[in-house]
């Protein structure tokens, strides 16, 4: 069989993560913020524009974390109050559960999440814009921008996203665009290229309008996008900023109260007007690494609304596990050894630790030669397995000769191409052939010593004296 011949072998590793478990933890020292947006931190203790990762955490690292227990078998929470919601897996997209996630509805101020996105994709963070003029009503939120200030875009970004600013959005739509209006023309032309198809905007603040309206999976989509920017992560993770540009220093808090009071809650946007009632989309990350991505619409209050939310980011965390999906002292596969009655071994070249939602199925396909031709050193790369979640690539690996592998002599070799029975038909002629050499040696050695001895009588008879001839 030729070397270079190749087959794709699959096999599949079913992670089971069905057995019973223990819940997502409950906190029970923590109530839900309240109407008030009262947070449980105090306002002096909270981090300022300090990075999620840079914040004293009690958690326990992947690499030294003990053996995970089961994904829970908890009941996915009731969200009797949200009028339209979703959990996705960020990694994915994948839905973990929803209800009328499809429901369009007025979304309030994540509206400003579409405002976020193309701003990040269209202007710098040390970019400077002029403060648009912008009558705000006194219920609204803003930072009292005055017409003309000249803000840095990083700021006003941190005022959209944390404080909610209407005064900024108007201010980055007008920068970003020219004007409201072409803005708003891009928000829309945007979210049909993400391919949002039950999403309209009709102002960059989320005023309410018949024609300003998202839906639940639209909003989880946008945000996952939005969280893959590394600026804007660390944005919406914030407890408060400081705006260091403008006219005079000042200092945002973020509406969000889910992020003062929560370490594995890291996200996202808040929102509220009559017709929308109160909103949120959250986010949040376990310690193996998860992240999910949660929306509720139509909240009847913020505790509600904190509440419910609170309640699907800790379904959504605890429905993950760690699993070892590929272990590089277990053979993956195995390959015919060219001209020898043997096999070798394959093994990963190292192992993968991978992290799985409960129900998920993990697969393997290797693709490695079915035969390899030796001398081959242990651990020399002949092949590759892929690992599949779902049915979706997540790495592929290396895959390797477990043992040395042994070459085969030119005997061996020419038995193998002639045939079967050729090698005992090699064995005995080289058998024969020996014997004969044996023996043609042996009858030269006789007649060399004959030859020998006749000419030792020669000599002694001929220096023999006369009278002894």
């Amino acid at each position: 069989m030729s070397p270079g011949r190749h087959a794709v072998i699959s096999a599949t590793l079913v992670v089971a993560l069905l057995a019973p478990g223990t819940t997502a933890a409950q906190d029970t020292n923590a109530a839900p913020p309240g109407e008030e947006r009262s947070r449980n931190v105090p306002r002096e203790e909270r981090s300022r524009n300090v990075p999620r990762e840079e914040r004293s955490r009690d958690v326990v690292p992947a690499s030294t974390a003990p053996q995970d227990p089961p994904a829970s078998t908890a009941p996915p929470p009731p969200l009797g109050n949200a009028a339209a919601a979703i959990l996705i897996d960020a990694r994915d997209g994948s839905v973990i559960l929803q209800k009328n996630a499809d429901q369009r509805r007025s979304i309030a101020s994540t509206t400003k999440l579409m405002t976020a996105l193309l701003t990040l994709e269209e202007a710098e963070p040390g970019d400077v814009f002029r403060a648009a003029t912008y009558d705000a009503l006194p219920i609204e939120s803003k930072i009292d921008l005055r017409t003309g200030e000249r803000m840095r875009v990083e700021d006003l970004l941190e005022a959209l996203l944390l404080e909610s600013a209407n005064d900024a959005a108007a201010t980055l739509a007008e920068g970003v665009s020219g004007s409201r209006t072409a803005f708003v023309e891009d928000m829309n032309a945007r979210a049909a290229g993400l391919g949002l198809a039950d999403t309209s905007y009709a102002n960059p603040i989320g005023l309410d309008d018949p024609a300003n309206y998202s839906t639940a999976r639209d909003l989880a989509s946008l945000t996952r996008r939005l969280l893959g920017k590394r600026r804007f992560a660390r944005t919406v993770d914030l407890a408060s900023a400081e705006l260091e540009s403008g006219d005079f220093p000042r200092v945002v808090d973020n509406r969000n109260d889910l992020i003062g009071a929560y370490d594995f809650v890291d996200g996202v946007k808040t929102g509220h007007t009559n017709t929308a009632g109160y909103v949120l989309v959250g986010s949040a990350t376990g310690r193996l690494g998860s992240k999910v991505i949660s929306v509720v619409l139509g909240e009847p209050s913020e505790a509600a609304r904190d509440v419910d939310t609170l309640a699907l980011l800790r379904f959504g965390l605890a429905q993950f596990r760690r699993v070892k999906a590929l272990d590089s002292d277990r053979p993956a596969a195995s390959a015919d050894v060219e001209h020898r009655d043997e096999t070798a071994k394959l093994v990963p070249v190292r192992d993968l630790l991978l992290v799985t939602r409960r129900g998920q199925k993990v697969t393997t396909r290797v693709d490695a030669p079915e035969t390899v031709e030796g001398e081959l050193a242990a651990g020399e790369r002949v092949g590759t397995i892929t690992v599949l979640r779902d049915g979706r690539l997540v790495r592929r690996v290396g895959l390797v000769t477990a043992a040395e592998v042994p070459g085969a002599g030119p005997l061996r070799v020419i038995a193998d191409e002639l045939g079967g029975g050729a090698l005992v038909l090699l064995l005995a002629f080289g058998a024969g052939a020996g014997t004969f050499v044996l023996a043609s040696r042996a009858r030269t050695r006789r007649r060399r010593d004959a030859e020998r001895a006749a000419r030792r009588r020669a000599t002694q008879s001929a220096a023999a004296p006369p009278e002894t001839r």
